[in-house]
């Protein structure tokens, strides 16, 4: 008896469909920075970053105070990934790293705290929509902050949604704030050095620029291929 041929089409639509969901991911975050170098060199947007710049740096600490403040209000409401280079092209990367690594470790532990707390109804009726987040619950109820690390650094959710989500799992607090201080440092410095290289192609040499730009698109590579291996630990934990 003739067995049936099963198609291995619905398998590799989906693997092109999630390949190309990541690839429009890095293309806009490509396209902002260079927007961002555009208006730096060819609109009045480049005098005007200078005096918002001089201003922030004349506040002297109390400049990376503020931004880290902005930044963490901020976060909890909207998408941060245009503060993250903002906060590069202000502060330099390791200056920025700082200011949005506590800044958006502030936001996620605020979102988290919240989601246990008042918020916890609307945030289950948004993580129910989501399947794939329940098995990242059940993999964190057996490897604990290990799992966010990897979550972290796979950027498979975005970053507004999981902030919150995690707030329903039995991760305690410290471990949580811990796993997720550290699992977001890859990707700051990674998009803090595109805020930082997109001032500097702006107003740099073109030799020096060209250098800019291939530290930029190495930058990039190291990143993807970060999160593609986290991405694929998570699966593992999760299957």
């Amino acid at each position: 008896m003739n067995r049936p041929i099963r198609s291995s089409a619905p398998r590799r639509t989906g693997r092109i469909e999630r390949l190309s969901r990541k690839a429009i991911k890095w293309i806009a975050g490509l396209i902002v920075i260079v927007a961002f170098v555009v208006a730096v060199r060819l609109l009045p947007v480049g005098p005007l970053f200078r005096h918002f710049q001089a201003w922030v740096h004349g506040l002297g600490a109390w400049g990376y105070v503020v931004y880290t403040l902005v930044y963490a209000v901020a976060g909890l409401f909207f998408p941060a990934s245009v503060l993250t280079i903002g906060a590069g092209a202000l502060f330099g990367v390791v200056g920025g790293s700082i200011v949005v690594v506590l800044g958006a470790t502030i936001t996620a532990t605020v979102a988290f705290l919240l989601a246990r707390t008042v918020l916890r109804s609307r945030v289950e009726k948004l993580a129910a929509k989501n399947p794939k987040f329940q098995a990242i619950d059940e993999a964190i109820a057996r490897e604990g902050a290990k799992i966010v690390v990897l979550v972290r650094l796979s950027a498979l959710f975005p970053f507004l949604f999981v902030n919150y989500s995690f707030g329903l799992t039995g991760i305690r607090t410290v471990p949580y704030v811990l796993a997720t201080f550290f699992g977001i440092m890859p990707l700051t410095v990674v998009f803090v050095y595109f805020g930082a290289a997109g001032v500097a192609l702006g107003t740099a040499s073109t030799a020096k620029s060209v250098i800019l730009a291939i530290g930029a698109v190495f930058a990039l590579a190291v990143s993807m291929l970060v999160a593609r291996i986290a991405g694929r630990a998570v699966k593992r934990a999760t299957s």
